[in-house]
């Protein structure tokens, strides 16, 4: 069973998952960054570039899931260290800190609250995120080509790409393909046919659609939808 709900943390997301059988799962690129709970354990997700494919590891989960950019100012590791990787929070921490912070979260009433108060202690330590990796997610998010959003946020195409990798873990290219999949993925879980789904969301058209589906996390989107990705 899956469950979420916003944050206190702005623009983050509290999650718990319990699998109901052993098999494997699948986590769909979304450009965000999480920090895990599991049996005791710390962990970090990285972005991902194709669906995470998971092994089914019995016992529940709970996690952050940060919004785009800001986890790496949160953890005090650039983006593109992680990518397409899950990490012990041990691996990019001093040893000590990393298990003091383990041991606040599992002494905390649920799992989900203690990954959530940690977040925010965080953040009031390190201040708000840059407004400018906002302004890059909500343009790219609008389906503004990349120049363009270079142009919006006073950026060159290259600072963009630098600023992209270390916030969001990949060019602005590909968060863009990521985020229009998204965004498709929402408006046909809403009930609007594939076709007009393709063309809202800034496809060419619908097979446009299933091929970036396909390419981004290996099924077509009625696979996807059929089983809520």
């Amino acid at each position: 069973m899956y469950a979420e709900r916003a944050s206190r943390l702005t623009g983050a997301v509290v999650w718990t998952h319990t699998p109901d059988a052993a098999g494997s799962g699948r986590v769909l690129p979304d450009g965000c960054m999480d920090l895990l709970w599991h049996d005791g354990r710390l962990l970090v997700a990285g972005p991902d570039t194709r669906a995470h494919v998971t092994e089914g590891t019995p016992g529940p989960w709970a996690g952050v899931r940060f919004h785009p950019g800001t986890a790496p100012a949160l953890l005090g590791v650039p983006a593109h260290e992680l990518r397409d990787r899950r990490v012990e929070l041990t691996d990019l921490w001093p040893t000590a800190r990393a298990r003091r912070l383990a041991a606040r979260v599992n002494a905390a009433p649920d799992p989900a609250s203690g990954l959530e108060e940690a977040a925010l202690s965080r953040a009031a330590e390190t201040g708000p995120p840059d407004p400018l990796l906002r302004r890059i997610v909500a343009a790219l998010d609008a389906g503004r080509p990349v120049a363009a959003t270079a142009d919006e946020v006073g950026v060159g195409p290259r600072q963009l790409h630098r600023r992209s990798l270390a916030a969001f873990g990949y060019g602005p290219k590909t968060l863009a393909r990521v985020l229009r999949l998204q965004r498709a993925l929402a408006l046909a879980r809403d009930g609007t046919p594939l076709a007009e789904t393709a063309a809202r969301a800034g496809y060419a058209d619908q097979a446009h659609l299933a091929r970036d589906a396909r390419e981004l996390t290996g099924l077509p989107p009625s696979e996807l939808l059929g089983g809520r990705g």
